[in-house]
């Protein structure tokens, strides 16, 4: 994970409401995650996933006792961690039972943004830097407002490339329209995305191994299936769970999220992985409805140093050309795809790759040389091994 991206939190809250507010006030700082049924275990495991140093859990006067306990509990098990006890800040009592449980401070429910993200500035500069693991394995994500078959093509290309490159690569392909990764190369699945959800306390080497769907050099893919509900009722806390689970076993994982509406979990991909490519074409159209997104993300404060522009479909006689969408869009483009409307036809009716079909056209070769840029950042590392995730999951089992 980039070093330029956001921060996580991790939060325990009493309703929805409370943690829009938590997470408005600590957007232009990183993301805050749900800790969804507030229990002690899915806290300690999404603090190991998420690398997250600071916990927010709310206080109310029916559940204190249990309240205090779990912060009790969640410091005895990482005393570096620092927690802040949320609740009414009339409430003397509360105030008293989070200090004594060991929280660091309390925030009244409401507080103004400023204050809550400033008590974090001066929390954070007094806690332990968290490094992440530099063993997990590489992740990239495509992203473009586009809802076509173009934005998979790439996707299960550039996956390939990496793939041939010696790593151990999965394609997650969660694009809109669903599972077209499969259709392409014309291939089956009997496990989806929504499979891995429900089974992410059995997702191990074996699992993994046995259900995710083989392809051409050992690529894996795991899809978006037509009965999966919509990614954006998928919670931020699983997704963590479902990544760090893949990244354990893959050296390499490309997420194919294109034509995927704003949601909490498609902020979870573009926040918390290494490069993101933000996939566009010349029409004013679709350069609006990225921008859009775009400029939304940017209001929010999130972190998009790691982002880079890729323009397909290029038509060089026609405008925007490249200089103009790079100011446009405020990105670097790192790769242009030329149109080639006769290639591209003949790959998603043919059932065969751009590589298999015309290894020499120039759009073979750009989205070859973009793979290959990709693999540089996971050359290098060992293949990962799943003991951690597995010792996790068995005390679940």
């Amino acid at each position: 994970m980039s070093d330029s991206l956001s921060q996580t939190f991790l939060a325990i809250t009493r309703n929805t409401t409370d943690l829009e507010w938590l997470q408005g006030a600590l957007a232009p700082l990183g993301q805050v995650v749900s800790v969804g049924t507030g229990s002690l275990d899915e806290l300690l495991a999404l603090a190991d996933v998420t690398f997250a140093n600071l916990v927010f859990v709310g206080l109310d006067r029916e559940n204190v006792v249990a309240q205090s306990a779990l912060i009790e509990g969640a410091l005895e098990a990482k005393p570096m961690l620092a927690v802040v006890a949320l609740g009414d800040g009339m409430d003397n009592q509360l105030v008293l039972n989070a200090m004594r449980a060991g929280a660091r401070d309390f925030v009244a429910y409401g507080s103004r943004s400023s204050e809550v993200a400033g008590l974090v500035r001066r929390l954070s500069k007094r806690l332990p830097t968290v490094t992440n693991n530099a063993q997990l394995g590489g992740l990239t994500v495509l992203f473009g407002t586009q809802s076509n078959a173009d934005g998979t093509m790439l996707a299960t290309h550039l996956a390939l490339v990496v793939q041939k490159s010696g790593q151990q690569t999965l394609l997650l392909d969660l694009g809109l329209p669903r599972s077209d990764s499969l259709a392409l190369l014309g291939l089956q699945s009997t496990f989806n995305f929504g499979d891995a959800l429900r089974h992410l306390r059995r997702l191990d080497t074996t699992l993994i191994n046995s259900a995710f769907t083989p392809a051409l050099d050992g690529l894996r893919i795991l899809a978006y299936a037509t009965g999966d509900e919509p990614l954006k009722l998928t919670s931020a806390a699983e997704l963590f769970m479902l990544l760090s689970a893949l990244r354990q076993h893959f050296q390499h994982i490309v997420v194919n999220i294109t034509g995927q509406p704003d949601s909490e979990a498609l902020r979870t991909f573009v926040s918390h992985c290494d490069k993101l490519l933000w996939c566009t074409d010349q029409s004013v159209l679709d350069c609006r409805r990225n921008l859009a997104i775009l400029n939304r993300w940017r209001e929010k404060g999130m972190k998009l140093d790691h982002a880079k522009l890729v323009v397909d479909r290029y038509i060089k006689a026609c405008a925007p050309d490249t200089e103009a969408l790079e100011k446009s869009f405020g990105l670097e483009c790192i790769a242009v795809l030329p149109l080639s409307a006769e290639l591209r036809l003949n790959v998603k009716n043919q059932g065969q790759t751009l590589f298999a079909l015309a290894p020499r056209e120039p759009l073979t070769q750009a989205v070859r040389t973009l793979g290959e840029r990709l693999a540089k950042r996971s050359e290098g590392l060992a293949k990962p091994s799943m003991r951690w995730f597995e010792r996790f999951l068995g005390s679940g089992r």
